[in-house]
């Protein structure tokens, strides 16, 4: 197992994981980092999520992987 911790940013905020999540391998990170980020953008309110990004790091804050909401989003027609 390893811990891993989910933090966002956008232009001038940072949003720090400070309890993490132990998690089995990458595919189990990829996929609550998936959900999260879905979780987010399905809540309703005045955010433009667009310009954020979710950071997955170990607990030394080396980054992993980044899923930008952008791609979660999809592109505006």
């Amino acid at each position: 197992m390893t811990e891993v911790f989910f933090n966002c940013s956008s232009p001038g905020h940072i949003l720090r994981d400070r309890r993490g999540l132990a998690v089995d391998d990458l595919a189990e990170a990829f996929a609550h980092a998936d959900g999260f980020v879905r979780s987010l953008l399905m809540k309703p309110n005045a955010e433009d999520w667009r310009g954020w990004e979710l950071h997955v790091t170990d607990k030394t804050g080396t980054e992993i992987f980044t899923i930008p909401f952008a791609s979660v989003i999809g592109k505006l027609h």
